[in-house]
């Protein structure tokens, strides 16, 4: 047997949780993935995983087995960088979370350039808010905005987005413009309520006067686009990062309120597993976000 594709089989089950879903992700069957396994267990000498009809389990000398092979694996990949260089280009199947507007606004528009480098590059990107598990869910990595709170993770902090706070004119006409951050709280406001948005109220600053400032809501959302489109619609005050809010603010379906308060910027983070097998067209990844992030700037 290719004792390396055993290997990368079996990482892939553990990752992935189930030979089936494993199989999908390495784009061969499943009899195939339960053979390269099998073989690498009989060559071993040694059971690496328990199977069950509903999950799969490292044993114990698998998960010794898996924490040596997956830095096996990267300083393989390591040396070949350092031997190959430019020569040979990376490839394969990478599989990347990003939030939606993040998606729309900035990522696939520059994807165009991302494929002219990187041609053998297979993206899979799943476009969404909601909170992923990267093991679980078999994702190579996340782009998030705020602080990663799984300590697990591995994240990499990639920019840090300017905020606003923004309502549509039709809002204001009907409510009335806010001439200081407090006014939110009073009952004559509303806000449109990010259910994923973490450090919240966000905290806004003076002339050394210092406030958190939220207020009440009837709509809450968890998907960026949505969650612009409520703004839009007069549905309440946003807290919104200037990239996406900057058309709208050109056009004039959006205002920016409290112009002479400062917000601290949201981190951006690329995360992924620590124990993943971090490959290169990971790491090329990362770097291309960073260098994109830095553009943008």
């Amino acid at each position: 047997m290719d004792k390396l594709e055993g290997m990368r089989a079996f990482i892939r089950v553990v990752e992935a949780g189930s030979f089936t879903r494993a199989a999908e992700t390495l784009n061969v069957s499943k009899t195939t993935v339960t053979q390269l396994v099998q073989q690498l267990e009989s060559n071993l000498r040694i059971k690496l995983l328990n199977r069950t009809t509903r999950k799969v389990n490292m044993t114990t000398a698998g998960a010794s087995y898996y924490e040596r092979v997956v830095r096996l694996l990267a300083d393989l990949d390591d040396i070949e960088d350092n031997i190959l260089g430019d020569s040979t280009a990376p490839r394969g199947l990478l599989r990347v979370d990003v939030p939606s507007p993040f998606a729309n606004i900035i990522l696939v528009p520059a994807l165009p350039e991302f494929h002219a480098r990187f041609p053998e590059i297979q993206l899979d990107i799943g476009a969404s808010d909601r909170k992923v598990d990267l093991i679980g869910d078999n994702v190579d990595c996340v782009v998030r905005g705020g602080e990663i709170e799984d300590g697990s993770l591995v994240a990499r902090r990639v920019a840090d987005l300017q905020l606003g706070v923004f309502a549509a004119p039709s809002y204001l006409a009907q409510a009335g413009t806010p001439m200081h951050p407090n006014d939110l709280h009073g009952t004559g406001h509303r806000i449109v309520n990010y259910r994923w948005a973490s450090g919240l109220p966000y905290a806004m600053e003076k002339s050394g006067e210092r406030v958190k400032i939220g207020g009440r809501y009837f709509l809450a959302i968890d998907d960026g686009n949505a969650y612009l489109t409520a703004g839009l619609a007069g549905l309440g005050v946003l807290w919104l990062p200037q990239y996406m809010a900057k058309p709208y603010v050109a056009s004039g379906a959006l205002v920016k309120l409290f112009t002479d308060w400062s917000i601290e910027p949201m981190p951006l983070h690329v995360a992924y597993p620590p124990n993943r097998y971090v490959r290169r067209q990971l790491r090329v990844f990362i770097d291309w976000i960073v260098e994109l992030m830095e553009r943008q700037r």
